[in-house]
């Protein structure tokens, strides 16, 4: 997917919509927070193509050649679902045998994190195996240890850093968590890569659990200091490199916000504060220097 550029209203964006599809060219229309229409290209194939009929459609979108587009778009859409129908019953695709799940398709890493997440948790009894418990905690000796690090890990111990964002005290908090893991791990490993997503759940969560130990000790777990560092990337990322892919709406922004001060008033009980504020800051940042280097890199 490839971001060509945008339009002011959702009207023009569809009558553009439905040109490329007139041209054979597969494509999307999201609408930005600014309420403009985002266009995405599927194919790179075809992005020379589209660029050039988006600068004449931006010229004169009222233009004649652009009047009857949505009918032909859609004798163009009925050809191909006729076409698609006649090939899927004669041919089975690795999607019928391997179907992709959600709208970002199937991320491998993504499910793996996800399925240890619910491993450890079962395992751990959500929290009450206090054995399981005490092996993934950034500490085991139950309070702030002196020097920078836990004992512990400055005895060789090193995975201790990471594995506490697998730990879940409760269901709500497990199925909240993977939700968010769920999308922002797949948009990510679809339009950028694994390697991306993995490097940015170790680095963001060594620091959101290292700031959260430093600030309130050792006794917290959960993926949602990840989770708010990959909110953070994606929306700071697409909001200043739009070619690359990720986008965060203006509603899920505003829901993770507010959720955030909310955990910090203190109604929802103990919550890993300062693990979600690291989290937040550090994939903002990441998010930001990225798509600076991205943009420059294509000036």
């Amino acid at each position: 997917m490839r971001h060509i550029g945008h339009l002011p209203d959702v009207k023009q964006a569809q009558t553009f919509g439905d040109l490329l599809v007139t041209k054979g060219i597969p494509n999307e229309i999201a609408t930005d927070a600014d309420g403009s229409s985002l266009i995405w290209i599927r194919d790179d194939d075809h992005l020379a193509q589209a660029k050039d009929w988006l600068t004449k459609f931006q010229a004169a979108p009222g233009a004649a050649e652009f009047r009857d587009i949505a009918s032909q778009a859609a004798k163009a859409r009925k050809a191909k679902a006729s076409e698609m129908t006649e090939y899927q019953s004669r041919v089975r695709t690795r999607k019928t045998l391997f179907p992709s799940f959600g709208a970002y398709g199937v991320g491998i890493l993504t499910y793996t994190l996800i399925g240890i997440c619910v491993a450890v948790a079962l395992f751990s009894k959500f929290g009450g195996d206090e054995n399981w418990v005490r092996q993934l905690l950034i500490s085991d000796a139950g309070k702030m240890a002196p020097g920078f690090l836990p004992d512990v890990i400055q005895h060789g111990e090193f995975w201790r850093l990471l594995t506490p964002a697998f730990l879940h005290f409760g269901v709500l908090h497990l199925l909240f968590n993977m939700m968010w893991l769920y999308q922002l791990g797949c948009m990510i490993e679809a339009r950028q890569s694994a390697l991306r997503l993995l490097l940015l759940v170790v680095v963001t969560g060594i620091f959101s659990n290292l700031a959260q130990y430093l600030v309130d000790g050792p006794q917290f777990g959960g993926m949602s200091g990840v989770v708010y560092a990959l909110a953070g990337y994606v929306w700071m990322r697409g909001k200043h490199d739009r070619a690359s892919g990720l986008f965060l709406n203006q509603q899920s922004v505003t829901i993770l916000l507010v959720w955030l001060v909310v955990c910090f008033t203190g109604l929802v009980g103990p919550v890993a504060n300062i693990a979600h504020f690291a989290g937040l800051v550090s994939g903002m940042a990441i998010g930001r220097v990225s798509g600076y280097l991205a943009m420059r890199k294509s000036e």
